[in-house]
């Protein structure tokens, strides 16, 4: 599974800049709700964190496998 995620980082990067971010305007959906979430996340409801979740999650990825590329590979073993 490692294995797997490290050779994606290029299909993660695309996700986190699309799907990440998307929609676009007036500022990144993502960054929006870290915003929020940092202002005390008041008033956000469960979907408002699903949502924070899903649009997270491609970025939470693409760290991981760029974290990955650093470490040498002992779990290929």
């Amino acid at each position: 599974m490692l294995k797997l995620i490290r050779k994606s980082t290029l299909i993660f990067l695309i996700a986190s800049l699309t799907l990440g971010l998307a929609p676009f305007t007036p500022e990144p959906h993502l960054w929006g709700k870290i915003n929020w979430i940092l202002g005390g996340a008041k008033d956000m409801t469960l979907m408002d964190w699903l949502d924070f979740v899903l649009h997270g999650t491609p970025w939470l990825l693409l760290i991981t496998s760029l974290l990955l590329r650093l470490k040498p590979k002992t779990y290929d073993k």
